[in-house]
């Protein structure tokens, strides 16, 4: 059958990492392997296949048109998620994931809100999603790579604004969890702490923020961040610097073997 996707598949799964409760295939391994639907590849040279009729069901979501099919529906035939209103609405599938959506004298329409993206495509176009995607991907939009709320496996991260020299980020780190010990070679930070209490390392310093309290990590400095307690801390982070992408991290030691 396809023995080099099979032995690609287990190389990849070997070499793979452990992200919270992920398993993150080894990419140069699974890249390796052909492109190749399983029809092809597998079924078409089976010479022993059986085929049962059953009722299921059975429907792989692959498509905006087929999660509205599989969503409930008001008497307007509408799917309605999150923050939504309607008047005059047929027919749609409205999504919110951030803020108040409304809708108006629409139909046949489907509308995702995120807080950094909207989708509206009428459900005739629902296939098209992949080609726009790909459009997007060559305008090199850092939608296509990225999301505001970005999880690690010792917390997550959320960004609340950016602009030309500054992101403010929103930061929860798990109970005795720690970020790595790091230093940024563009970027100055000024952390906040909203909740809970963190033990802060910066450069040879270690002390304690409790609520309300900051600190100012200069740019260049060794710093670490770590929650010691026993229930979430959440900081708000200030970036300040001429370059503040999420590559500009040099890790000295880390827990999570990143």
């Amino acid at each position: 059958m396809q023995n080099e996707i099979f032995l690609l598949t287990c190389n990849s799964y070997k070499n793979s990492t452990h992200d919270l409760d992920f398993i993150r295939l080894a990419t140069a391994e699974f890249e390796k392997c052909p492109n190749i639907s399983i029809d092809y590849a597998v079924m078409e040279k089976a010479k022993k296949v059986a085929v049962i009729p059953v009722d299921i069901g059975w429907s792989d979501v692959g498509s905006w048109q087929a999660i509205a099919d599989s969503t409930p529906q008001d008497e307007n035939h509408n799917s309605l998620i999150g923050d939504v209103e309607t008047l005059h609405t047929k027919n749609c599938y409205i999504n919110s994931n951030h803020g108040l959506v409304t809708a108006i004298g629409v139909q046949d329409l489907i509308v995702v809100a995120l807080k950094d993206a909207v989708l509206i495509a009428n459900k005739n176009n629902a296939q098209d999603v992949k080609e726009l995607f790909e459009k997007l991907k060559k305008k090199k939009r850092a939608e296509c790579n990225s999301h505001t709320k970005v999880l690690r496996p010792w917390g997550s991260f959320e960004a609340i604004d950016v602009a030309e020299r500054f992101k403010v980020k929103r930061i929860t780190v798990k109970p005795k969890a720690s970020l790595s010990l790091q230093m940024h070679n563009h970027r100055a930070e000024h952390w906040i702490v909203v909740k809970g209490t963190a033990f802060v390392t910066c450069g040879n310093h270690e002390f304690i923020l409790s609520e309300d309290q900051s600190t100012y990590i200069p740019l260049g400095k060794k710093h670490r961040l770590e929650n010691r307690g026993h229930i979430p801390l959440e900081i708000i982070e200030v970036q300040t610097g001429n370059y503040l992408g999420e590559d500009d991290i040099i890790r000295f030691s880390d827990i999570y073997g990143r």
